[in-house]
């Protein structure tokens, strides 16, 4: 029998051309047919990214279901906030993003405009507590992922990811799940139309 060509790449392949640069701030969109547990139809909002070195990110769209105080085990967290899975590396600690700058958190480091990661962490829990939505201003991540040298270009230019612009930063921090994947791959236009008439499932081999 002749060989069949892979289906699933001739009709949802896209020139890689069209896949604008990585950079700190920009978005990692998965390919619809990624199968790996932290990285299936996710979004990552890239923190630092180097040029031919490693890069670092957190996924935005994948909630665990645990909340905030009981993964710190601390009472004094009196609001039920939800925690993110950011990715397989350091599992043992939280990391969070926020809008509400240095002069709310101290010590937090602006990656984007808008956009800053960490910072005093007292400060964030009496931002928490003070009963302020966090909708939209401040997520919870439990871990984070990252790309040794060079690692992430070859994934680029194989397909895993499309490189995307990251929203206003007061939307970045809205949604989960699959929505919020279908949301930043319409953010890549036209081209990529056919990734969203993928579900979340794979093509059979």
């Amino acid at each position: 029998m002749p060989e069949m060509k892979d289906i699933c790449s001739a009709l949802f392949s896209v020139p890689a051309s069209v896949s604008i640069k990585p950079a700190g701030g920009k978005l990692l969109i998965s390919d619809p047919f990624l199968e790996e547990n932290y990285f299936t139809h996710s979004v990552v909002s890239l923190i630092d990214y180097e040029a031919g070195g490693g890069a670092m990110g957190v996924v935005l769209n994948h909630k665990s279901p645990s909340i905030l105080a009981d993964v710190l085990d601390d009472p004094s967290i009196r609001v039920d906030v939800p925690v993110y899975c950011g990715g397989p590396l350091a599992q043992d600690r939280i990391f969070f993003l926020h809008t509400l700058g240095s002069e709310i958190i101290p010590g937090a480091r602006a990656y984007m405009p808008g956009m800053y990661i960490g910072g005093d962490f007292d400060a964030v829990t009496d931002y928490i507590n003070s009963g302020y939505s966090l909708e939209g201003t401040v997520r919870f991540f439990i871990g984070y992922s990252s790309w040794e040298d060079g690692q992430l270009e070859s994934e680029i230019a194989d397909g895993a990811w499309a490189v995307g612009d990251a929203p206003d930063a007061s939307e970045l921090l809205r949604g989960n799940s699959d929505r919020f994947w279908h949301r930043a791959v319409r953010g890549l236009g036209e081209v990529y139309r056919s990734w969203r008439l993928v579900p979340r499932i794979t093509c059979a081999n």
